[in-house]
Order: structure tokens, then sequence, then C-alpha cells
């Protein structure tokens, strides 16, 4: 058996994965198969079989797509390391939105992948989080920093932005919340000025853009 940097000992590093979609799972299950150094433990569908499974499987490394249905990709990973606070995530996803790489990684993951980066470089993160380091390639890197150098929205700030984003009005967003209307405008003031726009339809589209808000 070959054997590889990070695995000096010949044992495999136990590998888990958690996707919603079957052919994703099957995909990387088959490429992690090929290396001599990893074995696949154990795939979850959603964030609710994620923990239980762990519990079971007690991976070295576990692959977390970020949205699924129900329990999301984050909240999968807080919960599990409540339980195995030293348990290693690489999220995998298809979203590189800079408020989504920040949760991920104050959840407590360790790498922060596209799914469409190339196999090695996959591989590579895999042995890399194994071996205790940190893997945020640049071009999230720099998703990251363009967050960090932001201002944050206050809960409520997000939450008026949540109802802007379904096209709800000023007056329908201050019933939801039982505010007055001047205080919505209020907030979409900080808002917009935030998010560095001047009106509605941009803020939205720059909060889908950094994940700050989910269609």
């Amino acid at each position: 058996m070959t054997q590889r940097s990070g695995n000096p000992d010949g044992v495999r590093m136990r590998v888990m994965l958690t996707d919603d979609h079957p052919v994703v799972r099957e995909g990387f299950a088959a490429m992690i198969e090929t290396e001599p150094d990893m074995t696949v433990v154990g795939q979850a569908r959603s964030g609710e079989e994620a923990l239980p499974l762990f519990r079971r499987v007690r991976p070295d490394v576990t692959l977390m797509d970020l949205r699924m249905p129900g329990m999301g990709g984050v909240e999968a990973i807080r919960a599990i390391r409540r339980e195995f606070p030293d348990s290693r995530f690489i999220v995998l996803t298809t979203y590189d939105g800079d408020e989504d790489i920040y949760r991920a990684l104050e959840a407590g993951a360790q790498a922060y992948l596209l799914k469409d980066m190339i196999c090695d470089e996959i591989l590579a993160a895999i042995r890399a989080v194994h071996a205790g380091q940190r893997r945020i390639p640049a071009a999230v890197g720099t998703r990251l920093a363009e967050r960090m150098a932001g201002m944050d929205l206050s809960e409520r700030e997000h939450h008026v932005l949540e109802f802007v984003a379904t096209g709800k009005s000023n007056k329908q967003i201050a019933a939801a919340l039982e505010i007055t209307e001047a205080t919505v405008k209020s907030h979409m003031t900080n808002i917009l000025g935030k998010l560095g726009v001047t009106d509605r339809t941009q803020a939205v589209v720059t909060a889908l853009r950094r994940g700050l808000v989910h269609l």
C-alpha cells in the first residue's frame, strides 16, 4: 500500500460524507475510495442524519454540504461539535457568499471548499485537515476578508432584510415585526449604508450574493 503524508502508520483516514444529493455523495465516495490512505465510513443524507451517524462511525474528517433541507450544514457542525469538540469538518458547497463562509468557519469548520474544485485540491484538503491544518483557498479567503471589512447587520436589520427579499412592503414588515413603519425605514437606511447600496433592489442582490439571505 502506498503511504501518503499525514498517514505514517498506514492507517486509513476515516471520512464521512453529508450531502442531500445521492449523485454527489457517490461521486465523492468513489473519488476517496481510490486513495490508499482514505476510506468512506458513512454517508448522511441530511444534517439530522449526520449527528447519529457521526456517533456510530466516529470519522476523522467529515465533508459537509452547506445547504440541505431541514438542518443545514452549519447547524449540523455546531450540533456535532457540542458533543465532539475535536471533530474536523470540511464544508464542500457550491456557495461562495462571504456570510456563508464566515458562518461555516465560526461553527468550527477547518476548510471551506467549492464543489467545482479539482479532485486533487479536495483530497489535499482532506489530508491537511486530518493533519490539523486549515485549508481556505485564496478566492474564498478574499470573500471572507470582504465580509470582515464590512459592518455587521444587527439581528433586527437582518430580519428586515429577509422580509425585503421576499417582496414585503414596509407596512407589511412593520406588521410582521410589530414595529412602526418609521422604524422599518430607519432600519432600511442602516441596511443600505452597511451594504454600500442605494436602494432595496441592490440590497437584496448584494445580500443574496453574500449569503446574508437565502430564497
